[in-house]
């Protein structure tokens, strides 16, 4: 993903991107030299210059020719990032009493859309969770795990070695390279793999008959690596 559709997800369009990153390599701009320096027509130039302004990630300095320059990058995002932390909180407060869900079995596709539901799980837990993912997967949660720990939950892993994370129980062996199982306070699992990329799909349900399923997989695969363990010289 490149500097200009990083950008993008910060509300800017391809083009304000495009100028803002300009910008910021070249210094304060008039409107003229931004359209020569980018190939854009003058009336989307300007057009684009006003919206950097509007959206806080241009200012203008003014004077015998109008130049516009940029608001520092960490000033920007910050800026941002606490507008959407508002319009969370408002947004939390403001929404209508959520009808509760059937219980059924959810189908989680991509793998950005998995690997999230895999943090909130994670951050959401008020007990324990054991996880079996393969070590690149772990890098992922890593900080939901890390928090998890310091609640003071109980955290079990099962991974590839080398593998080590303070206050949580590790258990080492060959692992899928993809395969995901996240069972949390015995109440939710995931189960899947994300090996397909964006078309990846795992399972996600609070039903007791999966959960106990996936429960006993896991067991299984606990006994097993002890038993091997066991037979190590």
């Amino acid at each position: 993903m490149d500097l200009n559709e990083l950008l993008m997800h910060f509300n800017l369009t391809r083009q304000e991107a495009t100028i803002y990153t300009t910008l910021y390599t070249e210094g304060p701009l008039t409107g003229y030299e931004v359209a020569k320096l980018t190939g854009i027509s003058r009336s989307n130039t300007y057009t684009s210059l006003a919206g950097l302004v509007d959206k806080g990630a241009a200012y203008v300095i003014e004077g015998t020719a109008t130049r516009y320059t940029p608001v520092p990058i960490e000033e920007f995002c910050n800026n941002k990032i606490r507008q959407l932390q508002q319009i969370k909180r408002d947004l939390i407060k403001g929404m209508p009493a959520q009808r509760e869900a059937t219980e059924g079995y959810i189908t989680i596709k991509g793998e950005k859309h998995i690997l999230e539901k895999m943090r909130n799980m994670v951050a959401e837990a008020k007990e324990r969770l054991y996880l079996s993912v393969a070590k690149p997967t772990l890098s992922f949660i890593l900080p939901e795990l890390k928090a998890a720990i310091s609640r003071g939950l109980k955290v079990v892993i099962i991974t590839d070695e080398p593998f080590e994370l303070e206050g949580a129980i590790i258990y080492h062996t060959e692992k899928p390279p993809y395969q995901i199982r996240l069972i949390v306070d015995s109440t939710n699992v995931l189960t899947g793999d994300i090996a397909d990329g964006e078309f990846s799909t795992c399972l996600y349900s609070k039903k007791k008959n999966l959960v106990e399923l996936i429960k006993e997989s896991m067991k299984n695969e606990l006994t097993l690596i002890d038993l091997m363990k066991g037979k190590r010289p």
